[in-house]
């Protein structure tokens, strides 16, 4: 189910424009607009999810498959096909867009 306010979904369902980097019938991965690595994308769950901490166990198999969509990702990077995945849950913790969204970053040497 979509929320209509949420910028997130409107950029799933093609209403505002991205840098879209590929698409299936459960995410959409984007480039982030704020990039803190040479390579940033962002992966979205098409279904609106606030965060992890409203996942159920009925949304094993998506989170699953949000994980493994990283490891595609990865393929197209140069080597190292080093990356890392960044995923916040709440506004202390980073998030600022209250639609469940992974962070993939790659291209440069990442500091702790």
């Amino acid at each position: 189910m979509e929320n209509q306010a949420c910028i997130f979904c409107k950029i799933i369902n093609h209403e505002i424009p991205s840098s879209i980097i590929t698409e299936n019938n459960d995410f959409l991965v984007i480039k982030d607009i704020y990039p803190q690595a040479p390579i940033h994308y962002l992966i979205l769950p098409k279904r609106h999810i606030i965060n992890v901490k409203e996942c159920t166990s009925q949304d094993v198999s998506l989170l699953g498959n949000m994980l493994l969509l990283t490891k595609e990702l990865s393929k197209d990077l140069s080597a190292p096909q080093d990356y890392r995945i960044m995923l916040n849950n709440g506004y202390s913790s980073g998030q600022r867009v209250f639609h469940m969204h992974l962070h993939f970053l790659a291209g440069k040497q990442m500091s702790e």
